[in-house]
């Protein structure tokens, strides 16, 4: 069967699509977009997150028919879509709108790590701020950056799916509290850590976020 959807704001087919196919093994193996990783094939580990109209989805569990037409962002598409999502809020406040801002507690823990790259001496935006750039010249994401400022990416095989999943958290909840934290990242599983690196990436970026939207 042909599967079509939209991956990471692009239009996209696949054809000759078995039905028992994952949506995981369409984006892997026949989109070319091998950012979700296949571990479990079971759920369980988070490694394979990507968001299907929006919400978390694990992609092994996902049949590939259930994605006709429907939107899929993958952690390639992260920066693509932190940016569509700021250019709303920008337009959003331009209308008259309340423009999104950081409430509740705030991360002072996090503060020391928003010191690393986020301004240089001369005054311009240093690695971790907005239009951060791979050595290849890829952009990132906020989070993206965060994680690698943070020293939050190890091995990098779960890294993808704790990135789509922290992108969503912060998207609802710009403030978040450690145990917001761990509740959004409780479905992914790392085994290289003891997830402090990856809870100071989450933090980090929260806190660049709130510095970023607020008056």
């Amino acid at each position: 069967m042909r599967v079509r959807l939209t991956v990471n704001g692009r239009p996209q087919e696949a054809d000759d699509v078995w039905e028992g196919e994952s949506l995981l093994y369409v984006l892997r193996e026949r989109l070319g977009l091998p950012g979700s990783k296949n571990a479990c094939e079971q759920g369980e580990c988070g490694s394979c997150t990507v968001r299907l109209d929006g919400a978390l989805v694990c992609s092994c569990l996902v049949a590939a028919g259930q994605a006709e037409g429907r939107e899929v962002v993958t952690v390639e598409g992260l920066a693509d879509f932190a940016r569509r999502r700021s250019r709303a809020a920008e337009d959003g406040a331009r209308d008259g709108e309340e423009a999104p801002h950081a409430t509740g507690t705030p991360l002072d823990a996090a503060r020391r790590w928003s010191a690393h790259g986020t301004q240089e001496p001369d005054g311009t935006q240093g690695p971790g701020g907005a239009g951060s750039r791979t050595a290849g010249g890829a952009e990132l994401a906020p989070v993206q950056q965060a994680f690698i400022d943070a020293g939050a990416v190890q091995c990098g095989f779960c890294t993808p799916g704790l990135l789509v999943a922290a992108d969503e958290l912060l998207e609802h909840h710009p403030d978040p509290s450690d145990a917001d934290i761990r509740e959004a990242l409780s479905g992914n599983l790392c085994r290289c850590t003891g997830y402090e690196k990856i809870m100071d990436a989450v933090r980090l970026a929260a806190v660049r976020q709130s510095e970023e939207t607020r008056p």
